[in-house]
Parts: structure tokens; sequence; C-alpha cells
């Protein structure tokens, strides 16, 4: 979910590789800049299911409509697109082979409805949201969660409802349950994303031990996905803090050693627009549109998030609190 860096081709694939790294051992991932290769360990576990409930998708022309009448002309539209991590966006094949994800399908879904076709640019995590405002692309995607911070510069269309949680590796004895306060964090080293909602809270937060007369927390960030998770196998970080949906999904995964511990604050997530853009009301009803028609929850079953959908598409909603 969260890649940040400064979009290079170089730094996009080695920040691709390790997110599609759900860690299968030490001795497969080797020290935590090298050692064995991501891109063919990640590809053993993170393939993508095969089924394709978007294909059938075609052009609701009432939608349609909904778009300004330069975007119907030109018939395109460019997204900035993370891709990090399954189940929202990742290479199962490599890097130079199209993105796979839920976030991928329910954007060309969208696309679809509205007959046009996506120009999709790979970007860092952190770059995308200040690149709305100058135009480089007409919306992007990312897992980003909606918050009041982000409200005041940023227009979103919700899409899922997923949010933040915390994973341990497997066997972990000094954090074994959900967290519900962060200071049951305190005197542990958390690792999280740069650029993230998760880096955010903790940092909002980080008075919080002292306060308690507590050890405070650590806080390391990482500048890619698979960088935080290496860190958690090696012992450098006791604890991670990341998507409920993604931590989920790592966890499912036998090999790759680690154990989730629960929700700890739910977030709408949707596309992301400058503010004021005129887009918004099209790709809201395209949403709307496949949640009815059923597509939506065919994309979410296929990807093993149906717990994280939503009734209906909404623009700007209130933080959850």
């Amino acid at each position: 979910m969260n890649l940040p860096g400064n979009g290079t081709r170089t730094r996009l694939r080695t920040a691709a590789a390790l997110a599609l790294l759900p860690l299968l051992a030490l001795t497969a991932c080797g020290s935590g800049d090298g050692g064995g290769d991501p891109a063919v360990a990640g590809a053993q576990v993170s393939s993508a299911p095969a089924d394709d409930p978007v294909a059938g998708v075609r052009t609701v022309d009432a939608v349609a409509a909904l778009l300004p009448a330069d975007v119907r002309k030109a018939g395109t539209l460019r997204v900035g697109s993370s891709v990090g991590a399954p189940p929202a966006a990742f290479y199962p094949n490599g890097q130079d082979k199209p993105p796979a994800g839920q976030d991928i399908d329910i954007a060309d879904a969208v696309a679809k409805v509205l007959g046009v076709k996506l120009e999709r640019q790979d970007a860092s995590f952190e770059t995308i949201l200040p690149a709305l405002g100058s135009g480089k692309y007409d919306f992007g995607t990312g897992n980003f969660g909606v918050t009041t911070e982000r409200l005041k510069t940023i227009d979103f269309v919700t899409y899922i409802n997923d949010g933040q949680g915390f994973a341990v590796k497997t066997g972990n004895t000094t954090l074994t349950t959900q967290v519900s306060d962060l200071t049951q964090l305190c005197g542990l080293t958390i690792g999280t994303g740069a650029g993230t909602t998760f880096e955010k809270t903790l940092t909002a937060q980080k008075g919080v031990c002292g306060a308690a007369g507590k050890k405070p927390y650590e806080v390391k960030v990482f500048s890619e996905t698979g960088a935080v998770t290496t860190a958690l196998q090696q012992g450098r970080i006791d604890v991670v803090m990341s998507t409920i949906n993604g931590l989920r999904h790592q966890a499912a995964q036998p090999a790759a050693q680690t154990a989730f511990l629960g929700e700890y604050h739910r977030l709408d997530v949707g596309f992301a627009f400058k503010k004021g853009s005129p887009l918004t009301p099209a790709l809201q009803a395209a949403v709307n549109e496949l949640i009815r028609n059923g597509t939506y929850a065919r994309i979410l079953k296929k990807w093993g998030t149906t717990a994280s959908a939503i009734d209906t598409s909404q623009i700007n909603p209130a933080e959850h609190t």
C-alpha cells in the first residue's frame, strides 16, 4: 500500500519486488538489503486469482454523461497508482507485467462504466496526493484512507472500508492481544510506512506513554513495504502498523510467519482527487453502478476483502471516530 520514492524505474522495481515479499523465511530474504531474489520469492506466494469479474463490465451512458465534456472527448483518465502489496495492488508477474489487486480491478471496472481508458502511471505512495494539485494525475489510487486532515486539501470518492491494524511475528509473546490503546505499545519498536496515516497516528500520539508513566514507544519509518516486514522478521522492530486487509492477507500466508492482531481504527478508503475536482460525481456514480450490478461484490470476493464492502460510495465522508 505505502510505497514512497521518487518514481525512478530502478527504485520502483526494487520497491515492487520488496512489496511482493510476504516473507518466506529469513533464509530466503537474506539481509535487509539483499540475499535471495525477493521478486521470485513473492511470486511463489502472491499469484493473482484467475477469475476476471471486470471482463463483462460495459459502459453505462447515463453515468458516462456525468464526466466533463473534455474528458469524454479525450477518452482517457490519468491515474497515479501506488502499487505495493496484495490484496490492494501488486505485481504478481514482475514490474514489466500488468499489476493486479482489488484497487486495480475496481479502478479498471470504473473506467469501463465511464467508457474511458486509464492511463496508469506508477507513483510512490507519498508523492501522489501532492501531485494531484499540480494536475499531473486526474486521480490517485493507493489505499488512501479518508482522514480529517486529508479532507482539507483532497476530495475522495470512497470504494471500500479498510483502516489501521497491527501485526507481530508469529510466536511473539510480548504483544498477543488486539491493540485498542496505544499504551499497549509502550517500550516497543513499531515499524510503518512513510507518509501514511499510520506514521501520523503514531507520531501524533507519541506522548501517551509518558503521560501514563511508561517508556515511550519508538517509531521506525520505512520507504518500502517489504522493508517493514523484513525488519519484523529480523527482530529490528517488534510490531508493524499497516492496513487491516494487507496484514490479514499476509498473516493468511503460512510462509509469512506473521500474526494479525486485529483492527485498531477503521477508515473509509477512496480514489483521491484535487480539491474541487469535477470528476467526483462521475466516479461516485460508477462505483455505485458496480455495487448495484454485482461486479463490486465479485471483485471483493476475488481478493478476500468482502468484509470491507461498503453499501454506497460517498464523496468526502467524515473520518470514522
